[in-house]
């Protein structure tokens, strides 16, 4: 696996666009550093913070939980735990309650009983939306506890 540490100004714009994006302040961060860990995943890791870039896509890594309860969540009931921990994108029944989110935004999957987060999706629809319809996709799974980037990822610290 390959890592290097990127510039300050590298540093700085990568934290401007994640701000954008998930709609959240950052704290100034120095010496990110970037590990190829797949063709197309790259974890960058800094001072109290891990984020997975999947091709375009930034994700806050599911061991991240202070960053991870900013986001808008779903809970889902402990039939869909099993089928979210193998990668499946989340279906309307399996929810059990979720906070307010837009279409294309990310949201945190979470499982009911222990309150853990199990992954990162992206919604397909918003949550007035979901609200509406008994099934259905709702969100696309995009980063899972036991995928690829988790298991290679929880054995990189800064």
């Amino acid at each position: 696996m390959k890592s290097n540490l990127i510039s300050k100004s590298e540093t700085s714009e990568l934290l401007k666009v994640i701000s954008e994006k998930w709609r959240m302040e950052f704290p100034k961060i120095k010496n990110l550093k970037v590990h190829q860990i797949l063709d197309d995943v790259q974890l960058i890791t800094g001072q109290g913070i891990k984020i997975l870039k999947i091709q375009d896509e930034y994700l806050p890594f599911l061991s991240e939980t202070e960053i991870l309860k900013k986001f808008p969540s779903v809970t889902v009931d402990m039939g869909a735990v099993k089928f979210m921990c193998n990668g499946a994108n989340l279906m309307r029944p399996g929810i059990r309650k979720f906070t307010s989110f837009d279409k294309d935004q990310l949201v945190c999957i979470v499982e009911e009983s222990q309150n853990k987060f199990l992954a990162v999706g992206k919604s397909t629809m918003s949550s007035e939306d979901a609200e509406k319809i008994d099934k259905g996709e709702i969100l696309k799974n995009l980063h899972y506890i036991s995928d690829k980037s988790w298991e290679i990822g929880k054995t990189i610290y800064d």
